[in-house]
């Protein structure tokens, strides 16, 4: 058995919750630049080299990425032979996020009340996610998620008889929808399968993948390809301005599912796609 104290845990998550959010991940700064090469609209080149501007800036000078520094989604997989000491496992978590953002000058984004919206003022709490899994390691990923893309995703409970043809139109009819609110060039991230719950977190999770590497699955691969196409013959372009550039990725993930169901949810993110993995 191996011991983890909650302070590492919180110095580690205040330290992601920094780095998510002025550095773009190789594999996005990767397909970004891949997108300057191949987009054909003078609009669509015009938006994607400001893009590319901002992110040298903010990493050179320590500015955020966007000012929409989001809400703090945190992922953590912990190995069935670690004993975490020192205090309770939430509050560690949302300290490690109250530092990070506070002492990193990042936008606070959470409301304590979904409908009386007062700021809590130090962007807690974080939503938490955990998951037990082999070995005696903790892998923490810090995913801070802005609205703007955020309120365009979708969850669709298909019938079974919708079949692929339904999935594919649920995920286009998502994109569509969402046009120029969610920050093009995006990532859509696919959940199918589960339950109603399930579908939306295997979307969630589905946009922390490297978006180099396809599913490992060959029919998922060969329909994450086909979307791409098939969103990126929209139109929509990046900025929403028109082009061939709508989506930089599409990462599908799936699950068993009832006999009776096909849940598909589509979350989408803007073309920074944050994220920070560290592991204690």
């Amino acid at each position: 058995m191996r011991s983890i104290q909650t302070e590492d845990i919180t110095k580690t998550i205040a330290e992601l919750c920094i780095k998510a959010n002025h550095y773009l991940t190789p594999d996005m700064a990767s397909v970004l630049e891949n997108a300057r090469s191949s987009e054909r609209s003078p609009v669509g080149c015009h938006v994607l080299n400001q893009l590319s501007e901002n992110l040298k800036i903010a990493g050179e000078d320590m500015i955020p990425i966007c000012q929409d520094t989001g809400m703090a989604v945190v992922f953590m997989e912990i190995g069935q032979d670690v004993h975490i000491e020192g205090g309770d496992l939430t509050e560690a978590v949302n300290e490690g996020v109250r530092r990070g953002y506070v002492d990193g000058y990042l936008r606070k984004s959470v409301v304590s009340d979904p409908l009386l919206r007062e700021n809590t003022g130090d962007n807690t709490p974080a939503v938490l996610y955990t998951e037990i899994v082999r070995g005696d390691k903790l892998r923490i990923t810090v995913a801070p998620k802005g609205f703007g893309s955020e309120n365009m995703s979708r969850v669709f409970m298909l019938k079974p008889a919708d079949g692929v043809e339904g999935v594919k139109n649920a995920i286009l009819t998502a994109v569509s929808d969402a046009g120029p609110n969610a920050c093009p060039p995006m990532v859509v991230g696919v959940g199918i399968g589960g339950t109603f719950e399930k579908a939306a977190l295997l979307a969630k999770k589905a946009l922390l993948r490297d978006v180099s590497k396809g599913s490992e699955l060959s029919h998922i691969a060969d329909l994450e390809k086909e979307m791409l196409e098939k969103i990126n013959g929209l139109g929509i372009g990046p900025g929403g301005l028109g082009g061939t550039t709508t989506a930089l990725a599409v990462n599908i993930n799936t699950y068993p599912t009832h006999i009776a169901g096909l849940p598909v949810a589509v979350n989408i993110c803007c073309h920074v796609n944050r994220h920070a993995v560290g592991e204690l």
